[in-house]
């Protein structure tokens, strides 16, 4: 990762914190987005909370899994895939074996940056628009959900991810 990266993700997630943490402070953060979202994703929680919810926790997750998709490089992407299964494969084969397990495990961590460098562009294109939603969704489900709102925003998420990432066939 380059330095130009790392400064455009220091800047994205800096300003996410500031949002999140300023949300009841500055009333212009919170009123321009409830100004949006309160007709269009309000109204879906108005007309039946739970389905909306639902429906909400879906779309989330598909442009989610979208943007994933063609802001990420999937062919690299499931190559690095193959190969830390491959490598995974050889861990399980010389698991009595410390010295060439370190050895592999130590190539294992060569993954890491590599395939956050490739997810990197989809994180910062989604971070700060998540954040807002994430705020959004806690002055509009806090009374009904409780702070249970965002367990069961993940469990959706995670289904709904699992589904559209086969569809799609992302990595």
């Amino acid at each position: 990762m380059d330095k130009k990266q790392i400064l455009i993700l220091f800047v994205v997630m800096a300003i996410s914190l500031y949002i999140a943490s300023n949300w009841d402070n500055i009333p212009a953060i919170k009123n321009n987005v409830e100004a949006v979202l309160d007709p269009t994703l309000g109204a879906l929680l108005q007309w039946n909370v739970y389905i909306g919810f639902i429906i909400i926790v879906g779309l989330t997750s598909l442009i989610l899994t979208l943007a994933q998709k063609y802001l990420s490089d999937q062919k690299q992407l499931k190559e690095l895939k193959k190969e830390q299964k491959i490598l995974n494969n050889q861990m399980k084969e010389f698991k009595n074996h410390p010295e060439k397990l370190m050895e592999l495990q130590k190539k294992q961590l060569e993954f890491i940056p590599k395939t956050f460098n490739l997810t990197l562009m989809p994180m910062i294109y989604t971070s700060i628009p998540i954040i807002l939603l994430f705020r959004w969704f806690g002055t509009q489900l806090s009374e009904i959900f409780g702070g249970w709102w965002i367990l069961y925003y993940f469990i959706g998420a995670m289904v709904f991810s699992t589904v559209f990432r086969k569809l799609f066939d992302v990595a």
